[in-house]
């Protein structure tokens, strides 16, 4: 709850958004910046804001009262087991298939109040699907292949963990860890507007949060994230709700 309220006051994907392409600023420019948005600011407030900045690392010190965007901040996510296990036996088995595990659970750091509604979701090209579908279902309970609606709200959501296996769009943007195939978070952005069936405990206000707070943590690719969102057909959507949440 602290962590929002005070992404909220800082305006941190803004910051972003006005510094990020500079390679140096004064504290001046940071006090313009705050009185901008918020005509009546104290100095003192201004002060400590920077301080806290530069204390997470989201501002750098160049020098006496000059600033830059702190470092990169990747987003990688910290798979857990079972999904580790999933993607080592998919690889042994289907060592040619392009695979992508990761579990819901990470979406948690983005939200207000944790989601017991987790499931792990397994993307592979369409080819392969109905054969890695068959090989975990001798494995594992509850493994559904790219479920309706209909089966979510019926058996998918009511099973437990869930092992969702469902086709993965080609050129998505993906990363390694620890030799595993895995999702970035301009993927996650992207899907949660795409699959709002699947994702539907993450939609309305959850979903603005998520991408707020998605913004505030870490450095995102907006082209990666809107060529992907192009090739889904939500572009539009997509770039609306970036403008919204960096108040253009």
């Amino acid at each position: 709850m602290h962590n929002v309220i005070a992404n909220d006051r800082l305006h941190i994907s803004k910051l972003k958004l006005c510094f990020g392409d500079k390679e140096a600023f004064e504290t001046s420019d940071i006090s313009s910046f705050y009185r901008n948005l918020e005509p009546d600011i104290k100095q003192t407030t201004i002060n400590w804001r920077v301080y806290y900045l530069v204390s997470k690392g989201l501002l750098e010190r160049k020098g006496r009262g000059v600033y830059k965007i702190g470092k990169t901040t990747v987003f990688v996510p910290d798979l857990d087991n079972r999904a580790k296990s999933i993607y080592k036996k998919i690889q042994s088995e289907f060592p040619y298939s392009s695979v992508c595990v990761w579990n819901t659970s990470l979406l948690n750091e983005f939200l207000l109040h944790i989601s017991n509604n987790l499931f792990t979701l397994i993307e592979v090209e369409k080819e392969s699907m109905e054969s890695i579908f068959l090989y975990l279902k001798e494995r594992y309970n509850n493994v559904f292949m790219n479920p309706n609606s209909d089966i979510l709200g019926k058996y998918v959501f009511n099973s437990g963990t869930p092992i969702i296996v469902k086709p993965l769009i080609s050129e998505a943007p993906l990363q390694s860890v620890s030799n595993i195939n895995t999702i970035t978070i301009e993927k996650i952005l992207v899907d949660l507007f795409c699959d709002e069936d699947l994702f539907q405990f993450y939609q309305g206000r959850e979903k603005k949060r998520i991408f707020k707070e998605a913004y505030a943590r870490y450095t995102i690719n907006n082209n990666k994230l809107l060529r992907y969102a192009s090739r889904r057909g939500k572009k539009e959507e997509i770039e609306k709700m970036i403008n919204q949440i960096n108040g253009n």
